[in-house]
């Protein structure tokens, strides 16, 4: 997992590949839920998906200038193009059918 602040790191790391990018909080309870998802589920079944995370908390800008007003957000890019975008816990199913 890749951590990203600034908007530079964020182009960078969805710029080629299959790209889940995760913006969260600390204090959000769903965002913790969706994180475990991640991890226990998306991983295992798909390494190939490189998964980048937005903490609002230290990156703000970044959040504001993607429109984030509801977390945890997903973006799922493939190649540097946002194919889909999820709100709230998703099931990774959901996300499978995009990523892989």
């Amino acid at each position: 997992m890749t951590n990203v602040t600034t908007k530079a790191e964020y182009d960078a790391a969805v710029a080629s590949g299959k790209v889940l990018v995760d913006f969260w909080a600390t204090w959000c309870g769903p965002c913790m839920m969706m994180g475990e998802r991640i991890e226990k589920e998306l991983v295992p079944a798909a390494p190939d998906v490189k998964i980048v995370k937005v903490n609002v908390d230290e990156a703000p800008e970044l959040a504001a200038e993607f429109g984030i007003m509801s977390i945890p957000a997903l973006f799922c890019y493939v190649d540097g193009v946002r194919k889909a975008e999820f709100v709230g816990v998703t099931d990774v199913a959901q996300i499978m059918r995009i990523m892989v």
